[in-house]
């Protein structure tokens, strides 16, 4: 989990909902000093790209930058959710790894039921769903290597 200095409200919440999993708390813990979120979206997404996390919770302001910027690391899926149903569906359909949220957008305790119900969905591993995946590690691919491909 991380925060940027916006982020950091839902601190608590998010510790509280995560009490039952091992955590990686890659801060912060104060809004006295600005942190800019695409700081912590690489510290998550190297932390799940190394092997050192499965899964994480990264919260700003809006959790839009978050997500913007998190989507940017090879094999991140990360999506803003403030509601139930995209928290369980972008992990069952679509392997979501990273939750974004944002502070200023939800409450402590909608947070904490959100990252519950994240934590707990399963991917769903469908052929459908595997198929879109590997169309989107194939944009993946196709974009770090410069490569263009006809529309």
């Amino acid at each position: 989990m991380a925060f940027d200095h916006r982020g950091v409200h839902l601190r608590e919440a998010v510790l509280d909902a995560l009490s039952e999993h091992e955590v990686l708390d890659l801060g912060i813990d104060t809004d006295i000093v600005r942190v800019d979120y695409p700081d912590k979206a690489r510290e998550v997404g190297e932390a799940i790209q190394h092997g050192n996390a499965e899964r994480a919770v990264l919260v700003c302001g809006s959790g839009v930058g978050a997500a913007v910027a998190a989507c940017k690391l090879t094999g991140i899926r990360a999506s803003v959710c403030h509601d139930s149903f995209s928290a369980h569906q972008g992990v069952e359909h679509d392997d979501m790894n990273v939750l974004c949220l944002g502070s200023g957008v939800v409450g402590p305790s909608l947070a904490g039921e959100l990252v519950a119900i994240f934590m707990r969905a399963r991917f769903d591993g469908g052929p459908r769903y595997t198929a879109r995946l590997l169309k989107v590690a194939d944009m993946e691919r196709v974009m770090k290597h410069g490569e263009v491909t006809p529309a």
